[in-house]
């Protein structure tokens, strides 16, 4: 009855007392269709019911890991849990929890100073980076070429990116953390192997005019490059070339460039939607199951670099030895990293800006 009631309230509703029986079998029919929206869009806040806001391309990992989660924490306790998925560019669903919009239990985004971005608010701990293991890290990925078979334009390493010919698609930094790790590694490039900064910036200034596709996230990357056809390479997370090249052989390959950046994408509970302790075991056991073997595994298989070395070193096949620097190769930090490149006048504003040339002397 109080569902019907906020039913007839949205749809402004009066019923009246004259009616036949077929019009109130048909408001029936009416209120029984808007009932199903209306529960569909209430807030998630069932006891056995989670919420993961994670970032754009791990949709198939978080399938796989939600199901095995849940069989397991079943046998365990009893309770059958739903966990919910929730995907896109990880700034932007960093903001999505911040104002709101998506009441998160539980986030897994790309960059720590997403999660951080969080803590700031107030939403998360100070210290969650030590409330899981790894500093709640569960696995690393970085940033590879991921190119039409055969690579017809002989890219092998970043200043290929930039031949006159050569077409770039990458996520937009403002709204993917796929975005802001390939300016840093486009950056961590030129300045790991002898470049200086003034280098770096020209590097990633002329980068920057070769990128003919910025969606919002690292799946619409994808979809511009594969499906569209748009570009010569995408600049993309590990898995997700993995995934593409898994899926279509014989269209597309992966270029592992001789140096890239470590991405540490982290998890973590939110403590401002965890306050029900029933809510809080479950998304405190949720996490906890990601640093196990078996999720581990699972990690593995999907293309992500598991943190436990005896299980990474089972997939070396797949996840082959690479040099990956780490953030602290082109910033403090992760937080300094993003003011740095994207706070206000940061290098990705003054590499992106239209240059001004000077007008010759009279």
């Amino acid at each position: 009855m109080v569902v019907v009631g906020r039913v007839l309230s949205r749809l402004s509703l009066r019923i009246p007392w004259r009616v036949s029986w077929l019009n109130v079998l048909g408001l029936v029919a009416i209120i029984v269709a808007a009932t199903a929206i209306v529960l569909g869009n209430l807030p998630d806040d069932q006891p056995n019911q989670i919420l993961n806001v994670s970032y754009d391309p791990t949709r198939e990992l978080y399938v796989e890991l939600d199901a095995a989660f849940s069989t397991r924490y079943r046998n365990q306790t009893g309770t059958s849990l739903t966990v919910k998925q929730s995907h896109g560019g990880s700034g932007r669903q960093a903001a999505s929890v911040i104002d709101g919009s998506q009441r998160a239990n539980v986030v897994s985004l790309a960059l720590i100073s997403d999660i951080d971005a969080l803590r700031k608010r107030g939403l998360v701990a100070p210290d969650w980076q030590r409330r899981l293991p790894n500093n709640s890290v569960p696995y690393t990925s970085t940033i590879v070429f991921l190119v039409r078979k055969g690579n017809p334009k002989g890219i092998h390493d970043w200043p290929d990116l930039i031949k006159d010919d050569v077409a770039v698609v990458s996520p937009n930094p403002r709204t993917s953390g796929n975005g802001q790790l390939s300016i840093f590694a486009a950056w961590g490039s030129i300045t790991t192997r002898g470049g200086d900064s003034n280098q770096a910036a020209a590097y990633l200034r002329s980068l920057l005019q070769h990128v003919v596709a910025a969606d919002a996230g690292a799946r619409g990357a994808s979809t511009s490059f594969t499906v569209q056809r748009i570009g010569d390479v995408q600049l993309a997370w590990e898995n997700e070339a993995l995934r593409v090249a898994r899926d279509n052989p014989n269209e597309y390959e992966i270029v592992y460039p001789p140096v890239s950046i470590r991405a540490e994408p982290a998890v973590a509970w939110v403590d401002a939607n965890v306050k029900d302790p029933t809510t809080a075991a479950h998304a405190k056991a949720y996490l906890n199951y990601l640093f196990t073997d078996d999720a581990q595994q699972i990690m593995a298989r999907n293309g992500y670099r598991p943190v436990k070395p005896e299980i990474l070193a089972k997939y070396g096949d797949r996840l082959p030895g690479l040099e990956l620097f780490p953030i602290t190769a082109v910033a403090n930090d992760w937080a300094d990293a993003r003011q740095k490149f994207f706070g206000d006048n940061g290098i990705y504003d003054t590499v992106s800006a239209p240059q001004v040339v000077a007008a010759p002397a009279p």
